[in-house]
């Protein structure tokens, strides 16, 4: 049981003494927070992940609620892609809820603030009121409209909501105190004017809560008892509890927020307003491009959700930030994959193979596995024929001994096929092979069980078909950027560090199969890499993406 305990996180740790202190195990529940203001990337996986697994730990109901305070940036297509990313991931939330499901109710607790006096309208502009808050160590300079009479403040600020005043004329603050050392103290703006249509209410209001006010408050009313967020909240902890207690019935559970740290990954940005300008300015080709960061991005690419939940369970949860390696990404991703993946071939820089003393117009369909690493995942047939082609690194004319593909005079075997000997070459005016010349072994073909067939060689290549193959192209996948941290830098455009050569198109052939995969599916270009066909796949041009390499040298600690 000792060592039960000491395998909680700092979080779960929490919860276990919040329930020891009297909590019961009924009024735990979380929530997942998402502004719907752009697409969601990594750093969220682990929010997801977090809150959404201690829901299962403990049996707790978690809420899916978008903090929709902000009608200049929020859209229906965000809030349709978030929940397409939640379900991807295999996650289910108990309700769907929104902080304008809320509206009515903060704006009544606002109005009720004004009359306690601990809220006021001020009609200075947001500059003015940013340069009299100072700065920590320099006390704060009251607004000459703090002490204005509470009738005042409530006729403005119902006004406000009526629509009569121009945006940015006014707003309305909390009376806290401008001299406290933790700046979302000093009378923190509440509501600002905006006479913009929002996603779900429309016209009907003209101003709109602060998140800061509509988040604690939001959870209050849906009772989450832990309300869980990356650490440059920590900061705002106070003001979060500060606004609970305006409106705390001691009947109910208080929310109680704890921060751990966000997630930054090497050669990743996780800024919303960044990633924005990646797709406005075109740097990529829109917010599910295979290099995004998104989780949409990562979905096109490849990536299985299983691999994410144990890239997000390796990282654990601290209090404390850091960067992690991109490399441990692509090991939980190659990982998983490596289980799942059906085994394919496909060729992506071919050179044809003609063998010379296989029958002309013959053609066989010969039995290879689907995937070694699954007992029941069965075998398929792929078809063999005189003319194929190969990956042209996997032939030289002269090598050492250590090269263990083909060569002149030199044998290998062709996956679930036969052995071959190249014989010849044939090049072109430019000295490049055009073709290469091979005997094969009748008698050796994979499986039959003939003394041949046992031979050992050394080399085994992959290969398709050429009578059968279907063109493909194939997109290989480098890092975004050129750097580690692209916007650690804050005098350098971080678009600066933008790869040139972050994808390369090629044109490839693979066997006839690939036709009647699924978008989406994983899928391993024997010896190549892990692959998965792209939205783009037309009946006559099928594309597919490289989601990671085959092999790497990383090693988790």
């Amino acid at each position: 049981m000792e060592e039960e305990k000491k395998s909680l996180n700092f979080i779960e740790q929490i919860i276990e003494d919040d329930m020891a202190n009297g909590l019961k195990k009924d009024q735990i529940r979380f929530r997942f927070p998402p502004e719907p203001n752009g697409y969601l990337h990594i750093g969220h996986t682990k929010a997801i992940c977090i809150n959404f697994g201690l829901g299962e730990k403990y049996n707790a109901p978690v809420n899916l609620r978008f903090d929709d305070t902000n009608p200049e940036k929020e859209e229906q297509e965000f809030v349709d892609s978030i929940k397409k990313d939640v379900e991807w991931l295999g996650f289910k939330w108990d309700k769907e809820l929104y902080a304008s499901d809320y509206f009515q109710q903060l704006y009544e607790w606002a109005v009720q603030m004004i009359k306690e006096g601990k809220a006021y309208v001020d009609e200075q502009p947001s500059e003015v009121i940013t340069e009299q808050r100072k700065n920590p160590a320099e006390p704060g300079i009251e607004s000459p409209y703090r002490n204005r009479p509470v009738e005042e403040s409530l006729d403005l600020f119902e006004r406000m909501k009526n629509g009569e005043f121009e945006e940015g004329s006014m707003s309305l603050r909390a009376q806290i105190d401008m001299v406290s050392p933790n700046m979302n103290l000093r009378d923190p703006v509440m509501y600002r004017i905006l006479k913009r249509p929002h996603h779900r209410t429309g016209t009907a209001w003209k101003i709109y809560p602060m998140y800061d006010w509509a988040h604690g408050e939001s959870d209050y009313l849906e009772q989450v008892s832990h309300s869980l967020c990356s650490l440059e909240f920590e900061n705002h902890r106070p003001l979060y509890n500060w606004y609970l207690e305006q409106v705390y019935d001691e009947s109910k559970v208080a929310p109680k927020q704890r921060e751990f740290a966000r997630m930054n990954v090497s050669y990743m940005i996780t800024s919303k307003r960044k990633l924005q300008r990646l797709v406005a300015e075109k740097a990529v080709t829109g917010w599910d491009d295979p290099r995004m960061p998104t989780i949409s991005g990562m979905r096109r690419k490849g990536f299985t959700p299983a691999s994410i939940k144990n890239f997000i369970e390796k990282v654990g949860v601290a209090k404390r930030e850091n960067l992690i390696e991109i490399q441990l990404l692509d090991f939980c991703v190659r990982e998983d994959l490596n289980k799942v993946a059906k085994r394919v071939m496909a060729v992506v820089d071919p050179v044809k193979l003609v063998i010379e003393n296989y029958p002309e117009g013959k053609e066989e369909w010969l039995e290879t596995e689907n995937n070694p690493e699954q007992e029941n995942a069965g075998t398929r047939e792929v078809p063999f024929s005189r003319e194929l082609y190969i990956e042209r690194e996997d032939f030289k004319e002269e090598a050492n001994n250590k090269f263990f593909r083909l060569k002149l005079g030199g044998e290998v075997r062709l996956k679930s096929a036969y052995i071959i000997k190249a014989e010849r070459v044939e090049k072109d005016e430019n000295g490049e092979i055009t073709t290469i010349y091979a005997s094969y072994d009748e008698k050796s073909k994979s499986g039959s069980g003939t003394e041949e067939s046992l031979r050992k060689v050394k080399g085994t290549l992959h290969w398709v078909s050429a009578t059968h193959a279907i063109p493909v192209d194939v997109r290989i996948y480098e890092k975004l950027f050129t750097v580690e941290q692209p916007d650690a830098e804050k005098d350098v455009d971080f678009l600066n560090f933008i790869n040139p050569e972050s994808v390369t198109t090629i044109k490839g052939f693979a066997e006839p199969a690939l036709k009647d995969v699924a978008v989406g599916e994983p899928l391993q270009f024997q010896r190549i890499g892990y692959f998965t066909k792209d939205q783009d796949s037309t009946e006559s041009n099928l594309v597919f993406n490289r989601t990671v390499t085959l092999k790497d040298s990383y090693k988790p600690e």
